[in-house]
């Protein structure tokens, strides 16, 4: 198995980083999903993500093969169909995880969202909310496999195709 471990992204990682947001897109595309086809995330949000220390890259031998921002309180979750089972303590939401194709099928993608929880964790947080499109399987997938409960939907303000969002989270117990 290969070495792999997440690090803070930096200004020098955003062309990788936009090669693999590129990647997803075109994947997304190709899986009949209308998330991610409007241009966002484009690189300003990348580049905010760099500013606010929140963007994170998995390098596996070296490369870098994916990508993904952990956020505070995303706005877009203050509305739900559905309901929160925690919201009374704080949360970090998991937002544009992406994987580049080089690396797909090798299982990095849970590596990935293990290694950011653990990073949360380290943070204090206990509770983490993720969100994707109706037609993103693979994202459902590994929320879901990864302790993700399905809460409801929610809309985003970025996709005016389709905003609606299948949102997760995982509240994981106090020590």
């Amino acid at each position: 198995m290969a070495l792999s471990y997440i690090t803070e992204a930096r200004v020098a990682d955003l062309a990788a980083i936009m090669h693999i947001i590129n990647d997803a897109k075109a994947f997304l595309k190709a899986s009949g999903s209308s998330q991610w086809q409007e241009g966002y995330p484009d690189e300003a949000a990348i580049l905010s993500d760099i500013k606010e220390q929140a963007g994170f890259i998995l390098k596996t031998d070296g490369q870098i093969a994916a990508y993904a921002a952990i956020t505070g309180q995303d706005p877009n979750y203050a509305v739900i169909d559905g309901a929160w089972a925690n919201v009374a303590d704080p949360y970090a939401a998991i937002h544009r995880i992406a994987i580049g194709s080089a690396f797909r099928g090798q299982h990095l993608a849970g590596q990935f969202l293990n290694q950011l929880i653990s990073l949360g964790l380290s943070q204090g947080i206990k509770n983490f909310r993720v969100d994707t499109g109706k037609a993103n399987a693979a994202m459902q997938h590994l929320a879901l496999s990864h302790g993700f409960q399905l809460r409801g939907i929610i809309k985003v303000t970025s996709d005016s195709i389709d905003p609606s969002r299948l949102a997760y989270e995982l509240n994981l117990p106090a020590e």
